[in-house]
């Protein structure tokens, strides 16, 4: 292989296709926008659901449901094997798990899940556990502490 000898493979530079130039080109006269009309001019596009000046259909049906996922609670995950890297015996909360990069990012709180073992003993506080997680701290000799979160009110 030399440099002089390089070319593109079929097909990677196709010339731009010209259009407007002729009736036998097979894109002459509109260019391929079809007719007349808002879609045919410059700028010309539609907003989706738009029909016309017609009531659309997302208008024309009643408003079902609400959404409550504003306000729900959201916890930062973290599983009971990943707090065995911790020293045994020792105080594992908040500032430790995230000190420890197991828990990074905006959330209400921590939650303690059950996947793994647990082979130490730690006394461990956090905003939730999963019922699985604290069978296993406990039966490892350690305690699960909740931490209660701050009302809504108190926290604006």
């Amino acid at each position: 292989m030399r440099l002089h000898t390089l070319k593109n493979r079929p097909g990677a530079r196709t010339r731009a296709k010209r259009i407007g130039h002729g009736e036998s080109s097979g894109s002459g006269k509109t260019s391929g926008r079809g007719g007349k009309g808002q879609t045919a001019r410059s700028g010309g596009s539609l907003r989706i659901g738009f029909e016309g000046g017609q009531m659309p259909l997302i208008r024309r049906l009643p408003k079902r449901g609400f959404n409550n996922a504003r306000h729900r609670t959201e916890y930062l995950p973290v599983n009971v094997s990943a707090l065995s890297r911790f020293d045994a015996g020792s105080v594992v909360d908040e500032k430790a798990i995230r000190g420890a990069g197991l828990a990074d990012g905006k959330a209400d709180g921590i939650k303690v899940l059950g996947n793994g073992e647990l082979d130490r003993r730690l006394v461990v506080h956090a905003h939730a556990f999963s019922a699985s997680a604290k069978a296993k701290i406990e039966a490892a000799g350690g305690e699960c502490h909740v931490i209660e979160r701050r009302a809504a009110t108190a926290r604006a």
